[in-house]
């Protein structure tokens, strides 16, 4: 049989071809999350730092993916051409997935002034050839995963994935520690690690192949421009694009320079960034199991307002790591900020995808989807260069609170710097900032069977305290999971 026949789009897909495309797409999305673990996060920041890359080129490479989402104007016209969605995915995420192998390749064959260009080329090509494939995946996957399971469904793949990813995350730091006892020339396991994701993302792309593709449905004439402008024109759709965009602009605006924070201004060694990072995906996946049915039971968009001001407050603790060096609560306050990001970006992630794949009408989600992904691309392009010049800028510049008690009695004065802002802090600032505007701009989108976040956070914190009961007999364990949620609860209610 010819290899491409299987390629090709389906006229009839039976309730066995549905089962075996949901095993095949969760087989790929286990693949593509460890690949995205090991090529990107601490590890492509890490390896780009020791290639001599400066606060402007984190950003670019910040930028890079976002910007090809430029693409999904081409990646549109295809896939509406050819109407063969599985073909151009499967393709498209092969080459692209090589690049990775050329950016493994840097440190041993390229002089170090042609490093940091030959990475930023590789990663643009890399995540453009990515776009063109999102593109017809998004579309694809909007006609063959039933409705009624999509954030289950999406939960239970994402969960999983990161479980698995999280645990390659620790034997990759530990492998990372034993190499730096051994060599002293750090950058060179960063492309075995390269390697590794890029296997399993190749990997990835042969159960993709054996997923079904339903038929796209006719239409009668194809206009690019009318397609690009339908999304506009409808005034919800038109809702949740403004809220996405503001949303990727906030978050890409701080998420970049994480890691960048710990390893240069909190001086902790990669083993503990990995650590940390770890953390987050294990509290991530142990959320995903509830925003999910949660968002089925109640909404995408309940989820969101219900998930998204977390993630805004982990981001606003930041600054507070710092007072304004390291001090005693810094790998507490850590710890706090992983937890509370892995927690919230299980639903913000789970959330906003699904929100874009429900409202966007099937059989005509292509050009909905791209349109999505290109608005939420450009905010997200913008906010990490812009961010990569303005750490430069801020780096000159510092603002401190102090609180000072002073006594005649005794002859003494005490102070406590209640608040020291410096650098990178700045940009968390703006960031949270934009992340509440983002929020409030949630509230014009409609989607069916919304209800209030008063409502999802009582149902998320009682599936909490359930499975505490079940797993522990120890009542001051079982009381201890009413605070600080129920505190929590309150104060949602207020900011909200």
């Amino acid at each position: 049989m010819n290899p491409l026949h299987r390629l090709k789009p389906q006229a009839e897909i039976s309730e066995g071809d549905v089962q075996q495309g949901l095993r095949m797409v969760l087989f790929d999305g286990i693949c593509s999350q460890i690949m995205g673990v090991l090529t990107g996060g601490a590890f492509l920041v890490a390896f780009a730092l020791l290639l001599g890359a400066s606060n402007k080129v984190i950003g670019l490479i910040a930028a890079a993916g976002p910007l090809t989402q430029l693409l999904q104007i081409p990646a549109i016209y295809l896939v509406e051409r050819s109407r063969m969605r599985k073909l151009l995915v499967v393709a498209a995420s092969f080459l692209s997935r090589l690049f990775w192998i050329g950016i493994a390749l840097i440190p041993w064959f390229l002089p170090e002034p042609a490093r940091i260009p030959a990475l930023l080329i590789f990663l643009f090509l890399y995540f453009g050839l990515g776009t063109l494939s999102g593109g017809a995946w998004t579309s694809w996957m909007r006609d063959l995963i039933p409705e009624n399971i999509m954030g289950s469904y999406f939960g239970n793949r994402l969960a999983i994935a990161t479980l698995l990813s999280a645990v390659l995350s620790i034997f990759a730091g530990l492998g990372l520690d034993l190499y730096k006892k051994h060599f002293q020339n750090e950058i060179g396991i960063y492309p075995i690690i390269f390697l590794v994701g890029a296997a399993a993302g190749l990997l990835g792309i042969y159960f993709l192949s054996k997923a079904p593709e339903p038929q796209m449905a006719p239409v009668e004439r194809f206009d690019l421009f009318q397609a690009l402008g339908k999304p506009f024109r409808q005034k919800n759709f038109r809702q949740l694009l403004i809220f996405l965009g503001w949303w990727s602009f906030a978050v890409n605006l701080a998420a970049p320079f994480f890691t960048v924070y710990m390893l240069k201004r909190l001086g902790l060694g990669m083993g503990m960034v990995l650590g940390l990072s770890v953390l987050s995906q294990l509290v991530n996946v142990a959320f995903l199991k509830w925003w999910g049915p949660l968002a089925d039971k109640f909404s995408n968009k309940s989820v969101l307002a219900a998930s998204g001001p977390l993630f805004i407050l982990s981001i606003g603790l930041w600054p507070f790591t710092t007072m304004p060096d390291k001090y005693f609560l810094t790998i507490p306050l850590l710890v706090l900020i992983h937890m509370l990001a892995g927690m919230s970006t299980a639903g913000v992630t789970l959330a906003s995808f699904n929100i874009a794949m429900k409202l966007a009408p099937r059989g005509d989600a292509t050009a909905y989807l791209a349109t999505n992904a290109l608005v939420s691309g450009v905010a997200a392009t913008l906010a990490p260069i812009l961010a990569g010049f303005g750490a430069d800028w801020f780096a000159g510049q510092e603002l401190s609170v102090l609180i000072r008690w002073s006594s005649e009695h005794i002859g003494r004065h005490f102070q406590v710097v209640a608040m020291d802002l410096r650098s990178l802090d700045f940009l968390f600032i703006l960031a949270v900032i934009a992340g509440f505007y983002a929020l409030a701009r949630l509230i014009a989108v409609q989607e069916e069977g919304e209800v209030e976040e008063d409502i999802v956070l009582p149902a998320l914190f009682s599936e909490v305290r359930k499975s505490v009961r079940h797993v522990s007999n120890v009542a001051g364990l079982r009381t201890l999971v009413y605070f600080p949620y129920s505190r929590l609860e309150r104060f949602m209610k207020k900011i909200i």
